[in-house]
């Protein structure tokens, strides 16, 4: 599934090698020479995993990956760190900084994108292809498919993805400014109260299947999808 990843490298031939494979792999590709660039970047729409270079001109990728770590916005955000230190202890310092994953130079384009697969795999799996199946409910990222109980139920785009979300998250409750966040991005501007109308249509896509009652609304606080039902 297409993400946007944020490449944050000075040296203009590795910034192009990065970002060519990207884009071949279908994701959207922004870009910044320095920490000053990716703030403006990051402020304007956040990513969903930033490639950040340890050595940078001025502050380092790695003071920014502490910052990044420090905001309750961009701390959940996925940091892969690039660079030419190979040192264990720079490693270790890369990760104790906030950095999910460490790759050394030169490295290969296809090293990379495995690496990036397997973290947001780990901490962001509804950005991935992989397709998940809970309770009988089939959800296809690729062929954009989604069956219940063997029939196929029909979905808007949006539902889609929120289901998405939701089957690879179970069991944890979400406001609605989270799933906003997680669903629409932290730069589109809309209600609140749009998430609960998209609520509504993924119920009712899911009901020919009976698996609408797998989207519980918590009273107070959110939504949430529960991977197994109370027999009744």
């Amino acid at each position: 599934m297409s993400s946007t990843i944020l490449v944050v490298e000075d040296e203009p031939a590795i910034q192009e090698l990065i970002a060519v494979n990207l884009s071949f792999a279908g994701h959207k590709v922004l870009r910044a020479f320095d920490v000053s660039q990716a703030d403006t970047l990051i402020r304007a729409e956040l990513p969903d995993l930033i490639i950040l270079d340890w050595m940078l001109p001025g502050v380092s990728g790695l003071a920014l990956a502490k910052k990044l770590r420090s905001d309750e916005r961009t701390r959940t955000v996925p940091v892969i760190m690039l660079t030419a230190k190979g040192a264990e202890q720079d490693k270790i310092d890369g990760l104790e900084a906030g950095a999910d994953d460490y790759i050394t130079k030169p490295f290969s384009p296809k090293e990379l994108m495995a690496r990036i697969k397997a973290v947001l795999r780990r901490r962001a799996p509804q950005l991935t292809d992989d397709m998940i199946a809970v309770d009988g409910l089939t959800l296809d990222p690729v062929a954009h498919r989604l069956t219940g109980r063997g029939q196929a139920l029909p979905i808007g785009p949006t539902e889609f993805r929120l289901l998405h979300f939701f089957m690879t998250h179970p069991e944890r409750v979400f406001s609605r400014g989270q799933l906003l966040d997680q669903v629409w991005g932290d730069h589109v501007f809309v209600e609140e109260r749009t998430v609960d109308v998209h609520i509504r249509r993924l119920r009712k896509a899911l009901e020919p299947s009976g698996h609408d009652a797998h989207v519980e609304t918590v009273r107070g606080s959110g939504y949430r999808f529960t991977g197994s039902l109370p027999s009744k």
